[in-house]
């Protein structure tokens, strides 16, 4: 005897099915992404270091990206004397970063992993080999992002209410 399911439950298990192959391929994506930058040949490098409050999440390893271009990847990773996590960012020596460019950890999307990411300056002069970067941005935790995504929505139902209220008194 075969069983037939209605049409509700064939496209609920249809929606299911590529769902799960949706996230298999972002898995994927970005863990092959993530490994073709450890294990890229840079040639002949140099290092840069950034301090960060935060560095949830990211690797010893892990890419540098500048305009969306793997430019190096994460060497080491140690508290400085402000209990700050202190990164040495290895560089490929043909990539140049301006002074003024900035450092900040971000994620290839919500289950990937994290990379550092430079966003670049517009001074002429650049950082030189085992030089810091100086503005840096610490990675964001999920709860946190949560938590602001919550306290947004509270607060915008608030002030709905009280237009609301205002709203049916001048009635």
């Amino acid at each position: 005897m075969e069983e037939k399911y209605s049409k509700d439950e064939t496209r609920t298990i249809r929606t299911g099915i590529a769902a799960m192959a949706v996230i298999l391929i972002a898995v994927f994506v970005t863990i092959s992404h993530n490994a073709s930058i450890k294990g890229k040949n840079l040639g002949k490098t140099y290092n840069v270091y950034a301090s960060f409050g935060r560095t949830d999440g990211l690797d010893v390893g892990d890419a540098v990206r500048m305009s969306g271009v793997g430019i190096g990847r994460v060497v080491a990773a140690e508290l400085d004397e402000n209990f700050n996590s202190r990164l040495t960012l290895e560089v490929a020596s043909q990539y140049k970063i301006p002074e003024d460019s900035s450092a900040s950890i971000v994620s290839f999307g919500l289950i990937g992993g994290k990379y550092v990411e430079i966003e670049v300056g517009g001074a002429e002069e650049y950082i030189k080999p085992n030089g810091s970067i100086s503005y840096t941005q610490d990675s964001m935790v999920l709860d946190e992002l949560l938590d602001r995504i919550i306290t947004l929505g509270q607060s915008k139902r608030k002030a709905s209410k009280v237009t609301q209220t205002i709203g049916d008194e001048d009635e």
